[in-house]
């Protein structure tokens, strides 16, 4: 169902993506929050970095896990649905993690938030996809994307101020009181007003299998399942565990700094969506130079900070974070790249699927560093070196790689499939020569 076939005023459309994005918001709120919150896990559960890593990975791993799955749940249901189980589910996570008596229950906490989480940012696109025109939607993700952060920010100094001065109990109480309050808002608003778009291309079946091996033998969403792959782990790995405890115990800075840096990522994120949005609306058939070319901007900045062997000045932590704070807007140029070539009735499935590289590649990468760590420092220490955390993040030099060869081998099969249908795609150097000869001609 399109805008166009739709009844509905473009008033009526704004107001249900803003009521979809406030949910997304208090779900990033809800995927950040342990960030803020590691250094005080460490010594609530008495826990060292291994078993830190996994209260994030176990988060990811579901999140990843349920993204095919909550795709076709997304086909099946609608939107508006989803997301309200969703937060419901997270609301139950944050609850269970505010009175976990143990390390035990503290992981199954971050499944369920992982699983809760999981369907609601496809949800909130699909939505995108259905009340927006075509030529929009890739700067209205975009802007989903934006807007989303805010949730992050809202982790990094609100929740944190909370957590410090009221207790690991009511912050995350409080966490799961605004799931509930989300929960209620979209069933409200959001589950009458999108019955029947909701109900008109629901199909009548579908496999989570048959769904992976579609997605998967399709070059171009392979392609945007390793251009997401390629984005947002550096900074996912920074946000979600290592980044405060790096910044206040390797690099010396205050928790407020912490949460500046933080804060910064976050801006910058922020900032550049727009931009990349733009980009990829108006260059569609090079999309992937965009995921690539952030991808060594990204790698160069890695590098200036882990080649130095002592504590790097505010400056440049800041000029780093706001450079890899980038790579979330350049992971979701995958969800283009599956909303362009996925299947019409599973493009719920293939935005899961998708979703799913961003955080595959977090996963590694929080547990490499977790594990290098634990393999470099002297046994039973807490506290890392500034030489000890240089090794376990140039560990992340793995699934870096892994996302580049992705994308260049994905992105050859697509240009293949699409030359078949009489659709080339001219390289850069033809492109910048037909710039340069139309320059000429005026």
């Amino acid at each position: 169902m399109t805008v166009a076939a739709s009844a509905r005023t473009p008033r009526a459309s704004w107001v249900l993506w803003g009521v979809a994005v406030a949910a997304y918001v208090v779900a990033v709120l809800h995927r950040t929050a342990f960030g803020v919150a590691s250094a005080e896990a460490v010594n609530r559960f008495g826990i060292g970095a291994t078993a830190l890593s996994m209260l994030a990975v176990v988060q990811i791993a579901v999140y990843a896990a349920m993204q095919v799955p909550g795709g076709t749940l997304l086909d099946r249901w609608g939107p508006a649905r989803v997301i309200v189980a969703g937060s419901l589910v997270m609301a139950t996570g944050q609850a269970l993690m505010a009175f976990a008596p143990g390390f035990g229950w503290a992981l199954a906490a971050r499944a369920l938030v992982g699983a809760g989480d999981a369907p609601v940012f496809i949800a909130v696109t699909r939505l995108v996809a259905i009340h927006f025109p075509p030529r929009r939607v890739p700067v209205m993700v975009q802007i989903t994307g934006l807007i989303g952060q805010t949730g992050q920010l809202a982790s990094a100094i609100p929740l944190a101020y909370l957590l410090h001065r009221s207790g690991w109990s009511a912050a995350f109480a409080t966490l799961a009181g605004l799931g509930l309050v989300a929960a209620g808002v979209v069933w409200r608003v959001l589950v009458p007003s999108t019955r029947g778009a909701e109900t008109a291309d629901r199909p009548r079946s579908a496999s989570v299998a048959d769904a992976l091996t579609t997605h998967w033998r399709t070059p171009g969403v392979r392609l945007g399942f390793w251009s997401h792959f390629l984005g947002p782990f550096s900074a996912n790995t920074i946000a979600l565990v290592w980044g405060v405890p790096y910044f206040t115990t390797a690099q010396g800075r205050s928790p407020a700094d912490a949460s500046l840096l933080l804060t910064c990522m976050v801006l910058a994120n922020i900032a550049v969506a727009p931009f990349i949005g733009m980009a990829t609306a108006a260059i569609p058939t090079h999309r992937s130079w965009l995921v690539l070319g952030g991808a060594s901007v990204t790698a160069l900045s890695w590098t200036a900070l882990l080649l130095p062997t002592t504590p790097r000045p505010l400056w440049q932590l800041i000029a780093f974070v706001l450079v890899i704070g980038a790579g979330g807007p350049m992971s979701l140029v995958g969800m283009d790249f599956a909303r362009s070539f996925a299947v019409e009735h599973k493009a719920g499935s293939a935005a899961g699927f998708v979703n799913m590289g961003g955080f595959i590649a977090t996963i590694i990468s929080v547990l490499l560093v977790g594990v290098v760590l634990e393999v470099t420092a002297p046994r039973g220490a807490s506290i890392y070196t500034v030489g000890e955390y240089r090794l376990a993040f140039a560990a992340l030099a793995v699934p870096w790689t892994i996302g580049v060869i992705g994308v260049y081998l994905s992105r050859r099969d697509t240009r293949a499939g699409m030359a078949e249908d009489g659709i080339l795609v001219p390289t850069l150097r033809e492109v910048w020569r037909q710039h340069t000869a139309r320059r000429r001609r005026t």
